[in-house]
């Protein structure tokens, strides 16, 4: 028997040394938690007393317009900061975004009258900490170069090779200089009198804690004052003298002694703001040594049990974010358009790889058949297949469906009812495998890695490897007999931006997606099914039909093989009968020629993808032919959301009358949903500020300066200013059309570009007047901001609080106060020019100079409207048009955003118009359906389209999946729980959320008793 100590021993002895790699809790990799500027803020508002406060409210209220500026300057540095408030997005650009704003907003807050009079001198604070940044960052600089050059030459241990990122390096200065300025911002310099340890211990700040004197508790803890003294006093003291650490008396700064009048000499006291960096430089260095040097950071013992569970906690799928559509700095975009350039003006109508596939089977086989036509299926007796569309976009949705469709089976809901659905034997997919262009990339990373989460490939399948015989078959069995599902797969245009070269490769010379096999050898096939069922899946390219070959095949294969009692299905990636109706045009002739003069009313079924919505459109009933039954679209296998309503009015095709049976989202979401373009269009597409912003700027560019805007100022009522206000506005545009050279040109080029934005199914009068008017909102919202901005700094120009001494105001006035603040009596300062050779002050001279951007604008303005343009040297000239650029940036952002997301909305909502456009901007990766079909025991075609509302975006390792046994050659589809990943909040789980949304039964073709009768199902 073994006892409890014994029990514990032997817990200590499965105790082991586990290797494990430090991952950030934290979106961001920093070194310092975010809760370190938090503090540091609150410590910053912590000693403000209400009294100051009131003061400066007394102060304000006198004076509406330094209110109006604070408003609308907070108000728009808060929705330009608004899309990445609480939401992980590339680290790099939300941690430039974070201190752009902090820099920009402080240079213009430090202009405005307000901490004044709550005692705050921030021409110290901010002169300080600039200084302090500038030392901060060469010392760790140096301190870094040396540590580097010691892992160099292996002094140190060799874990620490790995180099800090320089914005860690920047971002610990910065918070670090941030603490010391709130520091010096509530207890100064002063050199303070040592107090005996007893006194010390003795001193008043813990009066407050007395008991006689806990009923005015509050009211002392209320004089924030006497509080923040005893703090400086008590808790952050001067740690020495001079006299106390001899070696570092010449390298160090001194406090300031506390007198009144003239001092008789410098203190003795090592500045308290000195000892407090070197304390904070210290432990970073002391803990970056220890992490780097040391391996504790890297290795901590864990037992075996507690290393498991928290590798299973730290273990998240790697998925990829949708597509950002509306990116200025996305290079697969760029490429996407390139390559559809030369696809479309090169290879179209020249070169087509579908001619090529055709020519290949022949001379390989002499049968072109053989390549194409697959009739294993033909002799199952209960046969489910599925079809999707559209997927390889955000990671999320397309493994949300794969998930599915890789179940064993599946219970969904339709209205009360339970349906059990098993696993298909077969899958279709409709094309656009990879957005938003085919390359190794997309497909391993957007395809390929949410299909083999859900479903995995065989253990001893290489993907690296080319399939050259195909089928693979496992095991060496043929085809007929191999019993796990199957894949088939059409592309779409996507697909063929390339040329088709990377389907070609990862398609039709590979044997696996994910779990599901690949027999599949060219871009078209045609499945023989049981129950004289075929399906016909087609490649329309990018010329939006069938070429000659193809045609040829297809059309031979109904001669000889399709007999007059069966059924077909035809799948294309475009639903051609809703586009062509959208765009007034007609295309795929030869697939309509295919069915209405070859199957002859044998098409039951027609299957699309491209748009990413499910609809259904069945015939009504009539005494003319029908050529096909249904028209389904189901784009929903990954891709962003698009609308259903912009189709709610397509009711024919050939001639033949259909209604829409289903839809999903409905008519009424999907308007609903598109007003999501007002108000999550900037949110969607942060990246699109780096196009906005820059066509805001070069559509007044030619207005900046604007140096007459007395007349605005000098009216007395509120209606005044706002007449005179539009009034300039309007002058503005009638001086762009008369005088302007870029900013006119910029706004013609605008014009151009929103015209040939408008879709060409629309007349050219119309096209004009909605380009128009887009671009006329857009001059409009551009001007008024200017203005504001002009406004801004005029008004501080007049008052005396920009552009009163030159370019380096607040350099000059820093060295005036800098003896006295932080006496020097070694020479310290002297020493540091001598011996980076004048670097020291200028450096710091020329940071305080980038930093005042307000300043450096507002002077160089006034020379502009004193002495013109020409009196400025180019240098200075782009100087100051980049710093009104910077805050130009920060107003125009938001505000372009809202006009083009309204100009979306008024255009999907009222137009129907930008069916594409209106919804990729939103990125909706809800909304995600694919179809089920099972073909009965009597021959009929039951469907079921399955949608999950909800797409999880927070997944954890499966632990029924983990807890399986596992054979060594097992295949998955053979396992109960196939899915690596489940939602990790579990009623958000797809295989419970998931629910029918269409359901209809197809009659095969021909039944004497029937004839072409379809039938809704009995619920």
């Amino acid at each position: 028997m073994i006892t409890d100590k014994q029990s514990g021993f032997l817990d200590t002895l499965k105790m082991e040394r586990v290797r494990t790699i430090l991952t950030y809790t934290y979106p961001y990799p920093h070194e310092h938690s975010r809760h370190a500027v938090i503090a540091v803020a609150i410590g910053c508002l912590f000693f403000i007393s209400s009294d100051n406060i009131q003061t400066l409210v007394e102060k304000l209220d006198n004076n509406i317009k330094w209110w109006s500026m604070y408003a609308c300057l907070f108000g728009f540095f808060y929705f330009f900061s608004s899309p990445f408030i609480r939401k992980t997005i590339k680290p790099s650009y939300s941690n430039f975004s974070r201190w752009y704003i902090t820099w920009i907003l402080v240079a213009a807050v430090y202009h405005l009258p307000s901490f004044l009079s709550m005692g705050v001198d921030l021409r110290m604070n901010l002169s300080m900490f600039l200084t302090i940044y500038v030392s901060s960052i060469v010392f760790l600089l140096v301190f870094h170069i040396i540590f580097y050059g010691l892992w160099y030459i292996g002094l140190v241990s060799r874990v620490a090779g790995k180099r800090p990122e320089i914005l860690t390096i920047l971002q610990n200065c910065a918070v670090l200089s941030v603490a010391c300025c709130v520091f010096y911002s509530h207890c100064g310099n002063r050199a303070m009198l040592r107090e005996r340890p007893l006194d010390r211990r003795n001193s008043n700040w813990l009066s407050f804690w007395k008991k006689e004197e806990r009923n005015t508790w509050l009211a002392k803890f209320l004089r924030m004052n006497e509080l923040k003294d005893q703090v400086c006093s008590s808790w952050f003291a001067p740690v020495g003298s001079a006299s106390d650490y001899p070696l570092l008396s010449k390298w160090v700064i001194y406090g300031k002694i506390p007198c009144n009048g003239s001092c008789p000499g410098s203190s003795d006291e090592i500045s308290p703001i000195y000892s407090l960096w070197a304390t904070f430089v210290g432990l970073y260095i002391a803990n970056y040594v220890v992490e780097r040097s040391t391996g504790w950071a890297l290795t901590h013992p864990l037992s075996v049990e507690e290393y498991e569970k928290l590798k299973k906690k730290q273990m998240k799928p790697d998925f990829l974010d949708m597509v950002p559509w509306y990116s200025g700095t996305s290079a697969d975009l760029f490429k996407t358009a390139f390559d559809l350039l030369v696809s479309v003006t090169v290879f179209v109508g020249r070169f087509d790889m579908r001619t090529m596939q055709a020519a290949m089977s022949k001379v390989h086989d002499g049968n072109q058949q053989g390549d194409l036509l697959y009739d294993h299926f033909s002799e199952k007796d209960d046969f489910w297949f599925d079809f999707m569309a559209d997927t390889g976009d955000g990671g999320n949705s397309s493994y949300t469906v794969a998930r599915l469709l890789a179940q064993p089976s599946l219970r969904a809901l339709k209205g009360l009812s339970v349906h059990t659905l098993r696993r298909a034997d077969l899958l279709l997919i409709g094309g656009d495998l990879a957005y938003p262009n085919p390359s190794a990339f997309t497909y391993e990373r957007r395809l390929f890695l949410p299909f083999e989460y859900a479903l995995q490939p065989p253990p001893w399948y290489k993907a690296e490897q080319i399939a050259v015989n195909k089928p693979e078959v496992p095991c060496g069995a043929q085809l007929k007999q191999y019993s796990g599902p199957q894949c088939f797969i059409i592309p779409g245009n996507h697909d063929w931006f390339d040329g088709l070269q990377t389907f070609m490769r990862y398609i039709c010379h590979r044997s696996w997606l994910g779990g599901w096999f690949m027999p599949q050898k060219k871009s078209y096939f045609a499945l023989q099914l049981p129950k004289r069922w075929w399906i016909f899946g087609l490649d329309l390219a990018l010329h939006g039909d069938i070429d000659v070959y193809q045609f040829k095949f297809f059309s031979e294969l109904v001669k000889e093989k399709v007999q007059e009692d069966d059924s077909v299905i035809i799948i294309t990636h475009e639903p051609t009968w809703l586009t062509d109706w959208y765009w007034h045009d007609v295309t795929a002739k030869n697939v309509t020629h295919l069915i209405n003069d070859y199957l002859k009313g044998r098409c039951k079924l027609r299957m699309a993808g491209d748009l990413h919505h499910y609809m259904r459109h069945s015939h009504v009933k009539s005494d003319g032919p029908v050529h096909v039954h249904h028209l389904l679209v189901n784009g929903c296998g990954g891709a962003f959301l698009h609308p259903t309503h912009v189709f709610s009015k397509f009711n024919k095709l050939n001639e033949v009358s259909y209604e829409c049976t289903a839809a999903y989202p409905s008519f009424d979401d999907s308007r609903r949903i598109a007003l999501g373009n007002i108000l999550k269009f900037r949110k969607k597409n942060w990246q699109f500020d780096f196009i906005g912003g820059i066509i805001y700027f070069i559509l007044v560019f030619s207005m900046f300066p604007h140096c007459q805007l007395s007349h605005i100022l000098q009216h007395d009522t509120f209606s005044g200013h706002i007449r005179s206000f539009f009034g300039t506005v309007w002058n503005g545009f009638i001086y762009i059309l008369e005088h302007s050279c870029v900013s006119l040109a910029g706004a013609i080029l605008l014009l151009i570009t929103a015209y040939s934005f408008v879709p060409s199914k629309v007349s050219r009068k119309k096209r004009a007047i909605i380009g128009l008017l887009h671009v006329s909102a857009h001059l409009a919202a551009a001007l008024i901001l200017m203005l504001l901005l002009e406004l801004g700094v005029e008004i501080c120009i007049r008052h005396k609080l920009l552009a009163t001494s030159g370019y380096h105001t607040l350099y000059q006035w820093y060295r005036s106060v800098e003896s006295e603040h932080f006496p020097d009596p070694t020479g310290l300062r002297a020493r540091i020019e001598q011996w980076t050779f004048g670097l020291y002050p200028a450096c710091i001279k020329y940071l305080m100079s980038a930093f005042d951007v307000p300043e450096v604008m507002a002077v160089s303005r006034s020379n502009i409207c004193k002495n013109g343009l020409q009196s400025l040297s180019r240098g200075v000239a782009m100087t100051y048009y980049a710093s009104v650029f910077l805050y130009f940036w920060v107003f125009s952002t938001p505000v372009v955003s809202l006009v083009f997301g309204s100009y979306l909305y008024i255009c999907i909502n009222w137009l129907h118009l930008h069916f594409d456009e209106a919804f990729s901007s939103l990125r909706i990766a809800n909304y995600k359906a694919f179809t089920r079909f099972h073909i009965k025991s009597d021959g009929d075609l039951e469907v079921f389209t399955l949608a999950v509302d909800k797409v999880p975006k927070a997944w954890k390792l499966d632990p029924r999946w983990e807890g399986e046994t596992k054979h060594p050659q097992q295949l998955s589809h053979m396992r109960k729980f196939p899915s690596k990943w489940s939602a990790a909040s579990s009623h958000q789980d797809p295989l419970k959320t998931v629910k029918i949304v269409d359901h209809f039964v197809i009659e095969r073709t021909n039944k004497k008793d029937s004839g072409n009768v379809d039938k809704e199902p009995v619920q």
